[in-house]
């Protein structure tokens, strides 16, 4: 499969290995994070992984990579200018 170049030239891709390991390319910031959510916000939208025990192993902003473990129950994107109908935000959306 073909890699695209995003706008600014990063890609983004997503490898994850047996639910545990997830090691993301194409990252611009990480927003927030515990040990039950993390908040990245990548080339392709904001990116909210949820779990259990997620820590992040290692953080290159200059390169644009993340690695997370723990135990992974979800990966959900949102643009960033997502709004509800009742005009509410994304990030009161994602905080809930």
């Amino acid at each position: 499969m073909e890699e695209k170049l995003t706008q600014n030239g990063n890609s983004h891709k997503i490898i994850m290995t047996n639910r545990n390991m997830i090691s993301l390319t194409g990252v611009n910031d990480v927003m927030s994070f515990d040990a039950n959510e993390i908040l990245l916000d990548t080339v392709q939208g904001m990116l909210l992984l949820r779990g259990e025990e997620l820590h992040v192993n290692r953080l290159s902003l200059e390169r644009g990579e993340v690695d997370v473990d723990g135990k992974v129950d979800s990966l959900a994107y949102a643009e960033e200018n997502t709004y509800l109908k009742n005009g509410e935000s994304l990030w009161r959306r994602l905080f809930k």
